[in-house]
């Protein structure tokens, strides 16, 4: 099953379109980690096995682990448990790769084969030549920048380009050119609502990634309302800090479920 099937099943297994980001921070562990050598890999497995009923993906930030010495053999530690306990949830590599063909070549088999995520998130700013090697793996899901959460992203996706803002053109694009084996989606950010809804209206029912919401500002009912498709799916909606760090005490996992079950609830009472 390729990763946008499994994602549309685990939308309706589940009854969920959370998707719990994976970005662990040391400092912000609980003092039980503190002399861990593992910790990154134990703190995430502990969260992952706490939210994995409420999750329809999980999005390991590959940046949180590569900068600790061995953080990256943890993440491959990570995916493989999610990929062996967790089968029917889509695992998502947040690493932004793009870069010149040879070099994507590389990217798509760290993504794919050393780490074995079921997608991975890619910048097309390079264009076509650089998203082929990933999109040839035609069973994995191609994630695409278009519309990012951060302040600083109408400094270049909204520029006009031939009449319509670029973000949209990207939208167009891979939509129409680049989703020959419907592996793709799009990263929209929640904090730009109504752009959600133009994008919405050009890629039909590809399925969207959603960060910002929580920490960043994104409203939930905003999300729905102007991201989702018309039988109430077609989203991943990240959360990433209110979940990892709902606790700092014992019960942190127990903490990290009732926060990923109380915004799993509060979505699908918009959906």
């Amino acid at each position: 099953m390729g990763f946008i099937d499994k994602l549309r099943a685990r939308w309706q297994q589940a009854d969920s379109l959370l998707c719990v980001g994976l970005d662990p921070d040391p400092a912000k562990f609980p003092d039980r980690f503190v002399d861990d050598d593992d910790a990154l890999f134990n703190f995430c497995r502990d969260i992952s096995d706490a939210t994995a009923e409420y999750a329809c993906a999980f999005k390991p930030q590959i940046a949180y682990f590569a900068a600790h010495n061995g953080g990256e053999a943890q993440l491959q530690r990570l995916i493989a448990h999610l990929n062996a306990e967790y089968p029917d949830i889509p695992v998502i590599l947040d690493a932004k790769r793009g870069d010149i063909g040879s070099t994507a070549q590389q990217y798509a088999c760290e993504a794919f084969e050393r780490f074995g995520a079921d997608a991975v998130t890619l910048n097309p700013y390079m264009g076509r030549d650089s998203a082929d090697p990933f999109l040839q793996y035609n069973d994995r899901g191609c994630i695409f920048l278009c519309h990012t959460s951060n302040p600083g992203a109408r400094d270049f996706q909204e520029l006009d380009v031939g009449g319509e803002p670029l973000y949209l053109r990207i939208a167009r694009t891979i939509a129409r050119d680049w989703n020959t084996d419907g592996n793709c989606a799009l990263v929209v950010g929640a904090t730009y609502p109504q752009e959600l809804r133009a994008i919405r209206a050009v890629v039909g029912d590809m399925p969207l990634l959603i960060p910002g919401v929580g920490a960043q500002g994104g409203d939930v009912q905003a999300v729905v309302e102007n991201g989702a498709t018309a039988d109430g799916t077609g989203l991943m909606i990240n959360a990433s800090r209110g979940i990892l760090y709902a606790s700092r005490d014992a019960d942190y996992a127990e903490a990290a479920a009732r926060a990923a079950r109380t915004l799993r609830d509060t979505i699908n009472r918009w959906r």
